[in-house]
């Protein structure tokens, strides 16, 4: 049995292999309409989530599989001050594969030292979110047809934004990666991700304040929110909140062939006129997250297709 807790728990070659089962799954959704029947995942959602939480509904319903849940802690067991442990023993109980979001990192880990099931991390505090991850390689490789020799641009809140945490991890292992740290200096990388990946694999970076200064030489630009819910001091949390807004301005001095990313939920850091932008493949992350989450899951189940 295996889980999905931390992007390199998948080599490149599973990396890929996912891809491709994600790619045909997008081609031919039909195919795999009933792979999954008679199959149950249980989505234990500690934290708010919109469209995760619905991505991996939305998945396992398309494969004639069922749901069951909750969508927040007051609605479970937590609010009584069961633990993490004592929760997936007993969904293991109930169902066949498990994706658990949680504020606390290390809690999708700690579930999976107890379950009987596969465990999903579908995001843990400020630490990793695996299924963002396989989801923006899945788009990045749609639109540039290939995941090396890329200059990624990420943009925003990179200190407290697992997205960009995980990104980054997966992307260092694909050669002739560079990437471009924009943000301000209280929201930089970690410098945990700093040294123990960018400076560790000798992997070229470079930070900056200024998106004007280095948007023309991006393949990508992966947008991200500056995330109140992380913040211990409102007063930094709005003077922060507005540093990088993405507009057509600015997108005029960028590649015909960038794609902007985003994780979403944006608030206001992509202008609305930007969506117009061919350029705009944030709502296509949206749809590919599904793809990826119904190979993924047809993965640690070990579901043949037809």
């Amino acid at each position: 049995m295996r889980h999905l807790i931390d992007p390199l728990d998948l080599s490149v070659q599973e990396i890929d292999k996912l891809l491709d089962l994600a790619d045909d799954i997008a081609g031919n959704p039909k195919r795999y309409s009933q792979v999954c029947s008679g199959k149950k995942l249980a989505t234990l959602f500690y934290e708010p989530s919109t469209r995760t939480r619905l991505s991996f509904e939305s998945a396992m319903l398309n494969m004639g599989g069922s749901v069951l849940g909750f969508s927040s802690a007051n609605s479970s067991s937590a609010a009584k001050g069961e633990s993490v442990a004592d929760t997936i023993r007993a969904v293991s109980c109930y169902a066949d594969i498990c994706a658990i979001r949680h504020p606390k990192e290390g809690a999708p880990l700690r579930a999976s030292q107890y379950s009987k099931i596969p465990v999903i991390n579908a995001g843990d505090g400020g630490h990793q979110h695996p299924t963002q991850t396989l989801t923006d390689l899945m788009t990045i490789r749609v639109k540039k047809h290939r995941l090396d020799h890329l200059t990624i641009g990420l943009c925003g809140d990179l200190k407290f934004g697992r997205t960009v945490h995980s990104l980054i991890t997966a992307l260092s292992r694909y050669e002739g990666v560079r990437f471009v740290l924009i943000s301000p200096e209280e929201l930089r990388v970690p410098d945990y991700i700093i040294d123990n990946v960018l400076k560790a694999k000798n992997i070229p970076f470079e930070e900056v304040e200024n998106i004007e200064d280095v948007i023309s030489q991006l393949d990508i630009l992966y947008m991200t929110r500056v995330q109140k819910e992380r913040f211990f001091n409102e007063e930094d949390y709005i003077r922060l909140k507005d540093s990088y807004i993405l507009t057509m301005d600015k997108m005029q001095n960028a590649k015909p062939d960038m794609a902007v990313l985003h994780p979403l939920p944006r608030v206001n850091e992509i202008a609305l006129e930007v969506d117009d932008d061919p350029r705009a493949a944030y709502f296509d992350q949206v749809q590919n997250g599904v793809y990826v989450r119904m190979a993924l899951m047809m993965t640690l189940l070990e579901v043949e297709h037809a």
